[in-house]
Formats: structure tokens, sequence, C-alpha cells
């Protein structure tokens, strides 16, 4: 239960097919730890990185525009950069109209992206809180649907059909680590698991939203710093996934913004996978021995975005 709303196994496998035809099934690599100058140790590698829009985001897009009405004015978001991309990618798909809301410290590589799906782009606050009040007012006044990124039912939903599909391609991983910003992801994955696997959340030194959520007991606020704050910064998770990472994420890993580059720049030069700094954050806790499985421990890391130039690492 999730606040009165029930995020369910049976939600999510029904929700799976009606999305099926827009999204990719991504593929999974194995690697050996052995070739990023670590002890040897097989890894898979989840990568939805090569999803449409260049995020897991276009699961839960889909999900909110195929299950919620769309009025004429058409949708709107606030994003650090992929919920805005995917959104954009979603509506262009399904004739709709989308006004998207970033924050100063949105990359190039992501603006570039929402621009190229026809959304007007309106770019403005120093962080995801101020463009996410700008699209509430936006809504307010032009009647447009409102897409969260992450505090919303069916993206909660959406999202977890990654779950689905992670257990369809890796039947018998014990752990699974997720980079967590505002909890949407891990709490849609949870959601699919229910405590069947043992799941890690990671999140950034500088944004440790479920760090302090579960210090806490609850949401709180926390900083939003970091190389990964575009994406991985959005002040503090969301109320509607709390309670599901309470009862079925095991707990949460800081990594250093320095452990996140490095694992970026790994994946590339080890593996040639483009991921930007959010999308690098699960893999950077393993690379970093922040996370240490035991022996015979299967693991497996999500890649989750890949909205970066590999030229900046």
């Amino acid at each position: 239960m999730t606040n009165g709303i029930t995020v369910t196994r049976e939600r999510i496998a029904a929700m799976e097919p009606r999305i099926r035809p827009y999204i990719r099934h991504t593929p999974v690599l194995r690697v050996d730890m052995a070739d990023f100058d670590q002890p040897p140790l097989a890894v898979d590698l989840k990568l939805e990185c090569l999803q449409h829009s260049g995020s897991f985001k276009a699961r839960g897009a889909f999900t909110n525009l195929l299950e919620r009405p769309v009025p004429d004015a058409g949708v709107v978001a606030a994003s650090g950069g992929n919920h805005g991309a995917a959104v954009a990618y979603a509506a262009m798909r399904l004739g709709h109209k989308a006004t998207i809301f970033v924050p100063e410290v949105s990359p190039p590589a992501k603006l570039e992206r929402i621009r190229s799906y026809g959304a007007e782009l309106i770019v403005g606050g120093a962080r995801y809180a101020e463009a996410l009040a700008a699209s509430e007012q936006f809504a307010e006044e032009t009647g447009a649907l409102q897409i969260h990124a992450f505090n919303q039912e069916e993206t909660l939903v959406g999202q977890g059909t990654l779950g689905l599909e992670i257990e369809s391609d890796l039947p018998r991983i014990d752990t699974l680590l997720v980079a967590v910003g505002g909890g949407g992801l891990i709490g849609g994955i949870a959601a699919w698991f229910a405590g069947r696997i043992r799941i890690i959340a990671v999140e950034p030194e500088g944004a440790p939203t479920l760090h302090r959520a579960f210090e806490a007991g609850h949401p709180v606020d926390a900083p939003a710093e970091g190389i990964a704050a575009d994406s991985l910064a959005p002040k503090r998770v969301g109320e509607m996934m709390f309670p599901i990472a309470e009862a079925f994420v095991e707990r949460s890993i800081l990594v250093s913004d320095d452990d996140i580059i490095a694992a970026q720049k790994a994946l590339w030069n080890r593996a040639r996978i483009i991921s930007e700094p959010g999308g690098a954050a699960a893999f950077a806790a393993v690379l970093s021995g922040r996370y240490a499985p035991v022996a015979g421990e299967r693991v497996a890391v999500l890649v989750c975005g890949a909205n970066a130039d590999p030229a900046t690492f």
C-alpha cells in the first residue's frame, strides 16, 4: 500500500503488454570485474540506457499517457532532463502536445533530446524543485496534464515493468543495485520483486534522498548537489514510493562524485557503454568496493541512463 494506492505485481504485469509496443526490451551484458582491474566476479549489466529517449523513464511516461485522459492542452512535466525527454518522446509517438520545464543544471545533451521530440522546452531555476513549481503553475493555468517524474501511481507502475523484464532476463539473481533520485524507478522495481531478491539503493553523497528518508523514517529534504544533480537530486524521495522502499529495499549505499566519474569512464573505456553520471551510479557501488558481494552472490546492476556525450568524460 502507498498512501491508499496499491502498486502490485498484478498491476505491473497488466500494464506491461500495454506499453510493450512502445518500448524496447533492453539487453543484458555479462561482464567480469577482472576486466575493470577488480577481483574476478561475474556481474550482469541491464542496459536500460538503450531504452527509447535514453533512459528507463519512457516506461513511466507511456504508462501515464495510456492510462490517463490527455486534454487538448497536452501534457506538462518537470525534469532534470530524462523524464522530460521521455514524456516528450511518448507525447510525440501518441500525438499529444508536450511542455517540459527543466532547471539550469540540465546538460545540453538532454536539452537537445527534448527539443528533437518537438516539445516546448522552458529552462529556468537552479534545481529540479524550481522547475517543478513552474510546471505546476503552468498546469493550473492551462489545464495541461501534469506527469510527475516519480511521485505518481502510473509512473511507479510503468517503472515496475522494468523489474518484470529484469526477472525475465535474469531469473536467478540474488541482488540488484539501482540508482535512486526521487525513487520512482526503485519503487516500481521493488514493488515487482516484493522482497524476493535483495535490492540495494545507490545514491550520490551530494544527494542522499532515500538515505536521509530511511534515517528519519519518512521522506525529508536532502542536499541536491553533485555530478548527478540533473538526474539524482530531486530534494526528497516521493511519498508514494517510500513505504515500498521501507518494505523491500535492503539499504542505501552512498557513492562519491569521484566514484561515479570512475564508473562512467570504466563503462566507456572497458565495455564501450555510454552512461550519464546517474546511469553509472549503481555500477560505481561495485567498482568502488562500497558494495562487496559475498562469495557466490549473483549480482546485477542497472545502467539506467545514457544521455551524455562521451567526449565529456
